[in-house]
């Protein structure tokens, strides 16, 4: 299968980088072509969830996370390369674990998408080596 490179790119930049504003950016310009598909969706409001948490915005986090994984709750374990389950059940303890720290400022704690496809996981490692100078 073949994935969009702004997909591959995403992940690279949820994964690795922890760059969730850019990975929101590649993603969203993603979800506007292909017409505004909740997966993408989904995966954007998860990233967005991170950059908030990670600045100390707990409210804004627990409100994206929260949609984010109602609108991956109803998809079908499609063939995007990643354990959907598994973000599914991770986001749940992440969410779950903000919640119950929120009162006292929680520090962030990154999530990782799962790659299960081992071609899409040699393009993630590609865009890791195009960046070393």
């Amino acid at each position: 299968m073949e994935y969009d490179p702004r997909y591959v790119q995403f992940l690279h930049l949820f994964n690795d980088e922890r760059d969730y504003f850019e990975c929101h950016e590649v993603l969203e310009d993603l979800w506007m072509d292909d017409r505004q598909d909740p997966f993408w969706q989904g995966l954007l409001q998860v990233a967005v969830a991170h950059f908030h948490a990670r600045n100390g915005n707990i409210g804004g986090a627990v409100k994206l996370m929260e949609a984010g994984l109602e609108k991956l709750s109803w998809q079908p374990d499609r063939d995007a390369g990643i354990d959907l389950h598994r973000l599914r059940k991770d986001g749940g303890r992440w969410l779950a674990r903000l919640k119950r720290e929120a009162a006292h400022d929680p520090p962030f704690e990154p999530m990782v998408i799962a790659v299960t496809d081992p071609l899409l996981a040699e393009a993630v490692f590609r865009c890791r080596k195009t960046e070393i100078p």
